[in-house]
């Protein structure tokens, strides 16, 4: 894979697959003064999507992203940009990002939302699954959390490469873990200079949990050891990491959020949702809570479970929404 200085790529290969796209927008002013940036050789990405039955010319380029931590993983600082079949004008094309999950451990990665991607790209969405470093592949406090920011911080200069994807207003979502990262990169822009994340070059309008563990301090001291793994501690220990990330500590009335989660949930407990939404509220926010009567933490995104077409709804309909207000 050969790239340029900066984080800039070469080297484009764009892979004609069967995508369902759904529509999101992000609101980043800096959008117009972005460096374009180019895509890379879409390699492992690429030929898993080869095996995929193609049903629509929807294309797929990936995208390296510069880091802030002075390193950079060609294997794990990228994210796939998924668009919809056809030509579109300029700033059409609403923008869906997605955060995978898996505990923030490197076990499971971007590729487990393929199928969603396609699926949203296939309903007229620009779709951006990104991946970032986890606990047992350079991850943890705070490369994965300066990762997950500047691969969203990245998204300016894709738009600035692919004018039809618009940046008005954007759809942030996750599943897990990355209901975690998802929430919280809806507030980054309240943090304190000083903190990992501030001042932010991209903002959703819309943030979406998919049985995202919203409240980290309780995960941690209810002995969810990949929390404590990827906060660097306990609670007690690093109360500043809990304070800053943790998207129960982090609400923003101004952004509007929808919390989905399984009643049948053993791995993060259906009342993390529950109890976000009551805050938003409680704060003078919009939060919308959907459970779904015993579904597990895995069935919730799996492609092939009944809550499947409904998460494409969800997300389809808020982007597109977002997009239209």
């Amino acid at each position: 894979m050969r790239m340029r200085t900066l984080g800039r790529l070469i080297t484009a290969s764009t892979v004609a697959v069967a995508l369902t796209v759904t529509s999101c927008a992000a609101d980043d002013d800096a959008a117009s003064d972005a460096t374009p940036a180019e895509p890379a050789d879409r390699g492992a990405a690429a030929r898993a999507l080869a095996n995929v039955e193609s049903t629509s010319d929807v294309t797929v380029d990936r995208y390296l992203y510069p880091t802030t931590t002075g390193d950079r993983d060609d294997r794990q600082n990228w994210a796939d940009v998924y668009l919809p079949p056809g030509d579109h004008e300029p700033g059409t094309v609403p923008l869906v990002v997605l955060v995978h999950g898996g505990g923030w451990q490197s076990k499971l990665g971007a590729d487990v939302f393929v199928s969603l991607s396609r699926r949203l790209a296939e309903r007229g969405l620009a779709v951006y699954n990104l991946e970032y470093r986890r606990v047992g592949s350079g991850g943890g406090w705070p490369t994965t959390f300066k990762d997950v920011a500047a691969a969203l911080d990245f998204v300016p200069n894709v738009q600035a490469a692919l004018p039809e994807i618009s940046t008005d207003d954007a759809v942030v979502a996750g599943h897990s873990a990355g209901g975690q990262l998802a929430m919280w990169s809806g507030t980054r822009h309240n943090l304190e200079d000083d903190e990992i994340g501030a001042e932010p070059e991209f903002r959703p309008t819309y943030v979406i949990s998919l049985a995202g563990t919203l409240d980290m301090r309780r995960a941690a001291l209810n002995g969810n050891p990949r929390a404590r793994s990827v906060m660097g501690g306990m609670p007690s220990e690093v109360p500043d990491h809990y304070a800053s990330v943790s998207p129960i500590e982090n609400i923003d009335p101004d952004v509007p959020i929808i919390a989905m989660t399984g009643t049948a949930d053993t791995v993060v407990a259906p009342s993390m949702a529950t109890n976000y939404v009551r805050a938003v509220k409680k704060a003078g926010g919009r939060g919308a809570l959907v459970r779904f009567p015993g579904v597990n933490h895995t069935q919730i995104v799996a492609s092939d479970s009944a809550t499947f077409p409904q998460i494409i709804e969800t997300i389809s309909r808020a982007a597109h929404n977002a997009h239209r207000d």
